[in-house]
């Protein structure tokens, strides 16, 4: 019988800098949602194992496009550079609320339903944002008008819409099936950079309270409609401290995942700044997971361009360091942006300049790409 709370005791480090000497502990983690089919249950074990050999390296959209090609058969940047595709990928459900066929990113929600069962086949590791609208406005995520997720609340003027929101994202997921026919488990990672103030759900644009009430509605509504393939993840953007991060944090019954997001500037070539800032958070967010039974993560990560050549195994891997995380997923490889007349990319390419440091990251043993997460059996 398989059981839908894991027990398990794992070494977990705690690292307080990049050369500390690791601190064993025990710790028990099991899933928030304790009606989780068994296929999410294997997955957050085998998290919880890879963990302990390295962190799982995503990319966001990485098999629907990259610089200068789009939905080609197979392709990849990432797999272009070192034969290998990310152990994790990245999707975002923006546009299905508003019954658009394509998402935030122009994807088809077919192809992107297609990609994360390929990718699903193969082993890999599907994680969901969503950069939903502004339900009270109509208009996109970033329309940051405060007071509108209050809207959504039961009672609010705007809750029935969400709910139907809601059932369109439950449909979705619970589409995505492998070949057996069982739901493809599914890293669930909505309400993101949270401490940051430009989404409608932000910081300054509703109170604490109200945002653990709509975290907490859309769980138990998920659960009504019967998704049980979800590991939450609770995702903020820069903190200094654990009472900034956890400022919203709806409680260990309703997130697996501890994550923030964080990019390296142009005013920071050299990466200081970003080794610093991301050394501080892992920090936090090591000592909470620990105290708190959960993994962490850094949900979203890069340095747009990649101007540095030595960014990956200089800037990156440096700023992880010796701490335990689950996965680090890097943002989306558009390419050319008209309207800005910039490159927008953060994974290299064939011919990138970061393209021979990224092979040295690639050949880390700790870092895991798809071919190493398919060594491990649970």
């Amino acid at each position: 019988m398989i059981k839908n709370i894991i027990t398990l005791i794992t070494a977990v480090f705690i690292a307080t800098s990049c050369s500390a000497k690791p601190i064993i502990g025990n710790t028990n983690l099991s899933l928030s949602d304790k009606k989780a089919t068994p296929e999410t249950v294997s997955l957050y074990k085998k998290l919880i194992q890879l963990s302990q050999k390295g962190y799982l390296f995503g990319h966001q959209d990485d098999l629907a496009y990259g610089v200068n090609w789009r939905y080609e058969d197979g392709r990849s940047d990432v797999k272009d550079v070192v034969g290998d595709y990310p152990a994790v990928y990245g999707w975002d459900l923006a546009g299905l609320e508003k019954n658009s066929p394509n998402n935030i990113d122009g994807i088809p929600f077919t192809k992107m339903k297609q990609y994360i069962e390929e990718g699903h086949e193969r082993g890999g590791i599907t994680t969901i944002s969503w950069h939903f609208d502004n339900p009270a406005t109509g208009k996109s995520a970033w329309d940051n008008v405060p007071n509108s997720l209050k809207t959504v609340l039961p009672g609010g003027e705007n809750n029935k819409k969400f709910t139907i929101w809601l059932d369109k994202a439950a449909n979705y997921l619970l589409s995505l099936k492998d070949k057996k026919g069982k739901n493809i488990p599914v890293l669930f990672r909505p309400y993101h950079e949270l401490t940051g103030g430009w989404f409608w759900w932000g910081k300054g644009n509703c109170t604490p309270e109200e945002f653990k009430e709509v975290w907490k509605f859309t769980f138990d509504y998920l659960q009504k409609k019967g998704v049980h393939n979800l590991i939450y993840i609770y995702n903020t953007s820069s903190f200094n401290t654990k009472e900034d991060f956890l400022a919203n944090y709806p409680g260990d019954d309703y997130a697996d995942i501890l994550s923030f997001d964080s990019y390296q500037n142009n005013n920071d070539k050299e990466g200081k700044k970003f080794i610093e800032e991301v050394q501080n958070q892992l920090k936090i967010i090591n000592e909470l997971g620990t105290n708190q039974h959960k993994l962490i993560a850094i949900a979203e990560a890069g340095y747009e361009a990649i101007p540095d050549p030595k960014w990956w195994t200089g800037t990156l891997d440096k700023a992880i360091g010796d701490y335990k995380i689950s996965y680090v997923l890097l943002w989306r490889n558009h390419g050319w942006q008209e309207k800005e007349k910039k490159m927008h990319y953060y994974a290299p390419y064939s011919g990138q300049v970061s393209e021979k440091d990224f092979i040295d990251f690639y050949n880390l043993d700790k870092t895991l790409f798809e071919k190493d997460i398919n060594k491990i059996k649970n």
